[in-house]
């Protein structure tokens, strides 16, 4: 297998820490997701309880609980459980994204030599959704580090049984321990990529005897020794709530029908890839005609039986949310690396209506470049009424990279000199978003400011806050555990049994209600602060106030 050095391995792990590191210890929770992972976590190392994750007094019977041992130990590691440092639960999702990058490179090397490796890194590191999912303390980073691992091993099998050699022991433990970790991670998720591979170039090949290099006799013990002692656990404590749960309802109900919100047609992964793989998803539908012309090739039908597998389950699904595909992302990317390092690699399409298409396509990476890059100062002035030079500058030196690249790779045909150029204005509004514009959006966010009041009000150091109209989880893990998510009644029934140390926070709408049960507790409440702002879950505006008993 043709390598990378160990210093290009070293800069192309620098260079990943720059894209990923700006915004990770100033930016709170971004999504409810992450929130309930931090939160998840965070009572994991306060009960001590390892196996029966929950969230406040709910199961969280989702998946297994692979992710919450990670951020665990690197909670536990770096002292910063009861600070909630919202840096240190996203480490897992760092290091695996690092290592998602040097795999990529790894595997893109040996199939199309050391330029085609740097090149798909480059590809996948600066794409939006890669460039999120690295920040956030969700499991999507780590899985697609198994999965790489897997496919890792897998390409190392086919290689052998190419050289008529006989695969290492280690390369089927690398493969069956890929498999153990990310059933731990996700679930039944790690098998679409994990066996589809296989099961398509069995398909292909009409043969699938070199799977037997995988050792399957011992390899399945060792992915099932993986999994199994906490599913057993898990199975006596939850009754066996969590399979019916995880399985019946969390797995297979997204396959039947959309979840929260969440159900759409077949073609919304394709439509959203314009976007979601910006700026390298023009790059990728101009290797089309490379892929087409060697699909028979087998390092190109090896990464196509990678794409096709996860591409198809995820659009058939019901449910369907962009980071669902990111296990396909790095076998696109090497894809796409290859037509850019092959001599001949960057050609039109034979047909009219191939160039038409992919010109059309080109100038929709155009325009989504372009409201990409000037998103942030667009942000500030609306929800802020904000004028920052710093994104201001960012915009237009983003705004001049994007057009030049389009100038580049539509007209003049010089594709490396575009993703160059691209790439530079991708991290130009990346530094941008996460330096600037985020941190200084204080309207959407709402959790760290209640979370501050509170704990310059809250009148005893074990206060319990009712939240009755923001019931986000990060404001449970910001406040701590001793919030409650409740109704008007719920808050003024708090207060009521607790009128020394209890906290109510009230909106507007639920005003009314609040007050009439204080009425009836025969409570009287004093405000104690009074924010306004945007719940950027949902996009309403809600004007809260915290109150005490008098």
């Amino acid at each position: 297998m043709t390598r990378l050095g160990p210093r290009q391995y070293a800069a192309l792990a620098a260079f990943a820490l720059a894209i990923y590191l700006p915004g990770r210890a100033s930016l709170p929770p971004l999504d409810r997701d992450e929130a309930r992972y931090m939160q998840a976590t965070a009572q994991m190392l306060q009960t001590g309880n390892f196996v029966d994750v929950r969230f406040q007094n709910q199961p969280r019977y989702l998946q297994p609980a692979g992710i919450y041992w990670l951020e665990a130990a690197a909670v536990a590691a770096t002292g910063t459980l009861h600070q909630r440092a919202a840096w240190a639960w996203r480490i897992p999702s760092l290091l695996a994204a690092v290592t998602s990058l040097l795999l990529t490179a790894s595997i893109g090397a040996a199939l199309f030599g050391p330029e085609a490796g740097l090149f798909a890194a480059l590809l996948l590191s600066v794409s939006v959704l890669m460039t999120a999912e690295a920040r956030m303390a969700t499991i999507d980073s780590c899985l697609l580090t198994t999965v790489l691992l897997v496919e890792w091993a897998l390409l190392r099998a086919l290689r052998d049984r190419a050289q008529e050699v006989a695969a290492p022991a280690w390369t089927a433990a690398l493969y069956w321990g890929g498999l153990g970790v990310g059933l731990m991670l996700k679930g039944p998720v790690i098998l679409i990529p994990g066996f589809g591979t296989p099961l398509a170039l069995a398909l292909l090949e009409r043969n699938a005897r070199w799977f037997g290099r995988l050792r399957p006799a011992w390899g399945v013990p060792l992915m099932l020794a993986i999994v199994l002692p906490w599913m057993i656990a898990i199975g006596v404590v939850s009754h066996g709530s969590f399979f019916s749960n995880a399985v019946g309802v969390n797995f297979l109900g997204k396959i039947a029908s959309g979840q929260q919100a969440h159900g759409l047609p077949p073609g919304y992964h394709t439509l959203v890839f314009a976007l979601a793989f910006w700026p390298s998803s023009f790059f990728a539908a101009a290797a089309l005609p490379f892929v087409w012309l060697r699909r028979r090739q087998p390092e190109v039908r090896f990464l196509l039986c990678w794409i096709v597998p996860v591409w198809l389950v995820f659009e058939l699904i019901a449910t369907k949310l962009p980071h669902y595909v990111l296990p396909a992302y790095p076998a696109i990317a090497i894809l796409a690396a290859a037509a850019l390092t092959a001599p001949d690699g960057w050609t039109l399409p034979h047909s009219t209506i191939g160039r038409v298409l992919l010109l059309l396509y080109g100038l929709l990476w155009l325009l989504v470049g372009l409201a990409i890059v000037v998103a942030g100062p667009i942000l500030l002035w609306r929800l802020q009424h904000m004028v920052s030079l710093p994104a201001l500058l960012a915009a237009i030196g983003g705004i001049a990279l994007v057009a030049a690249a389009a100038w580049l790779a539509l007209v003049l045909r010089e594709p490396r000199r575009a993703l160059g150029f691209v790439a530079a204005g991708a991290l130009v509004t990346y530094a941008s978003l996460f330096w600037v514009v985020l941190p200084n959006l204080r309207m959407i966010w709402l959790s760290p400011r209640i979370a501050a009041m509170v704990d310059a009000v809250k009148p005893c150091a074990d206060s319990r806050l009712a939240s009755a109209s923001f019931s986000e989880p990060s404001l449970v893990f910001l406040v701590g555990g001793n919030t409650d998510l409740v109704n008007a009644p719920g808050a003024a029934d708090l207060l009521a049994r607790d009128p020394r140390c209890a906290l109510a926070l009230v909106g507007t709408r639920d005003e009314a209600a609040f007050r009439a049960r204080l009425a009836h507790d025969h409570i009287a409440a004093r405000p104690l602060g009074h924010l306004q702002g945007i719940n950027y879950s949902t996009g309403k505006r809600l004007s809260l106030t915290l109150y005490g008993a008098r």
